[in-house]
């Protein structure tokens, strides 16, 4: 294991959520979100500080006392430091900048915006920019405390934040991860280009920024060219590490006694095949496209109908959002239509669960005969390297050629455009038609990459980065 770091870690999310019970007592649970689950082992191998949101009114509460020592499920001790901002600006800066419009930008969905036409300046400055201040702040405070800490700010939240930083703090050592799509010069056209020249700045104010694959990282590359030519005064470290998870630790938890009760609960009678889809209820996840293209392969092969379903587990998001809240009812309406074309008194093809229950998708992990992961686009996605993990059934994964994944898994997958439902069918269909040897070849091979390709193994090269980064500007 690489030596213990000092790492000053900055996201949106922390590694814990605080609230009150009905009762008055603090209740303290995992932090929500696959990032803070794949950031959080970094806990256990450096000595952290972590600065993110208060988002609760107990949060809100603890940030007033000043920074938190918080233990870790393994035992291991961090330091939490919540940063606390008016309730206004942080709707404006995670409600109507970061969420949707930054979002839905870089995920090629820019049409999904309910108001397209509205002036973002106010809530640009006032949020996303005011916030993004906040956290530089307690960034800065954090790096007078221990000035050879290294910084890792993560992901669209914060990406003003370094260049807040850089001002007040030449020396410092800066890293920025993106985990979400990066999209070229065309893509960025949409926003108003001061906007989007300040995104740009914020970020080459880094020491390195980080992408999940080359494509996100051409793109950047484009875009900056674009947006700031090629006369930049500030070059970083632009590298491509795909992020991963904690192998072990997903090996463990399939196993456990726990998920395994679960298992019975995820449909009353399991069919003979389950097509499995694991998502958030979020428009880039394409699960509307999934369920027709299920309908699609229920018209094409009738002998398969009572004998397959698809269990769609999707966790409620963003529903403070409005164009969330309108892509939850999709949801449901289309489920709703397939399983009335298709449905009987004994089978229905779709169901649909809403709820945020983490180990139930576990059990679902374990089940699943076919796993579809059809997004748009996505930075990553972790579910097609978490379930392979825990599968029991050698399962088959189809997955988009849009998910930053693909180019990792491409040729232990089923591949689908994820915007041909005709295709996504038949890519289906070819997954419950594929012979045994090649899906228990191709599963034990999506794990084997996993295991050798972890979390250890993407932290390390985070800080190896910064290592070349900071060798080169002296």
């Amino acid at each position: 294991m690489a030596s213990r770091r000092r790492l000053i870690v900055v996201s949106n999310r922390g590694p814990v959520a605080y609230d009150r019970s009905p009762a008055g007592e603090r209740v303290t649970r995992r932090g929500a979100g696959g990032l803070v689950t794949a950031l959080a082992p970094l806990v256990s191998r450096h000595e952290v500080t972590w600065v993110a949101s208060a988002m609760s009114a107990e949060e809100r509460a603890l940030a007033e006392r000043g920074p938190l020592e918080e233990t870790a499920a393994d035992g291991s001790r961090y330091r939490l430091r919540l940063v606390s901002v008016d309730h206004e600006a942080y709707r404006l800066y995670y409600d109507v900048v970061a969420n949707p419009v930054l979002w839905f930008v870089q995920h090629g969905l820019w049409e999904r915006i309910l108001e397209p036409q509205a002036d973002l300046t106010g809530p640009w400055r006032d949020g996303y920019v005011a916030v993004n201040r906040a956290f530089a702040d307690a960034v800065v405070d954090e790096l007078d405390r221990d000035p050879g800490a290294a910084v890792l700010f993560q992901d669209y939240h914060l990406y003003v934040a370094p260049r807040l930083v850089r001002d007040r703090r030449p020396a410092a050592l800066l890293a920025h991860f993106v985990h979400i799509p990066w999209v070229g010069r065309e893509g960025w056209r949409v926003l108003p280009a001061e906007i989007v020249r300040t995104i740009h700045d914020g970020l080459l104010a880094s020491d390195t920024v980080g992408f999940h694959t080359e494509r996100w990282r051409s793109a950047f590359l484009d875009s900056c060219e674009a947006c700031l030519g090629v006369g930049a005064p500030r070059r970083p470290l632009v590298t491509v590490s795909p992020i991963s998870v904690d192998a072990d630790e997903f090996e463990a938890l399939g196993a456990s006694a726990e998920v395994r009760r679960r298992t019975p609960s995820l449909l009353p009678d399991r069919p003979e095949r389950l097509v499995l889809r694991v998502d958030r209820t979020d428009p880039s996840k394409n699960a509307t496209r999934g369920f027709e293209a299920f309908g699609r392969l229920l018209e094409r092969r009738q002998d398969l109908r009572g004998r397959v379903a698809m269990l769609a587990l999707l966790h409620p998001s963003r529903l403070s959002i409005p164009e969330y809240r309108a892509y939850a009812d999709e949801l449901q309406a289309a489920a709703a239509v397939v399983n009335a074309a298709h449905g009987t008194d004994d089978w229905e093809p779709i169901t649909l669960d809403l709820r945020d229950d983490f180990l139930l998708s576990v059990a679902a992990y374990r089940d699943y005969d076919v796993l579809l992961v059809n997004p748009v686009l996505d930075g990553l996605n972790l579910v097609a390297k978490e379930a392979p993990l825990v599968n029991a059934r050698d399962g088959v994964v189809v997955l988009s050629r849009g998910a930053g994944a693909f180019d990792e898994l491409a040729p232990w997958v089923v591949p689908c455009d994820p915007l041909d439902v005709e295709g996504q069918a038949a890519a289906l269909e070819a997954a419950l038609e594929l012979p045994l040897d090649t899906r228990r070849r191709w599963l034990a091979s999506i794990r084997a990459h996993v295991e050798a390709h972890d979390l250890d193994a993407w932290a390390a090269a985070q800080l190896e980065a910064l290592d070349r980064a900071s060798t080169m500007r002296a």
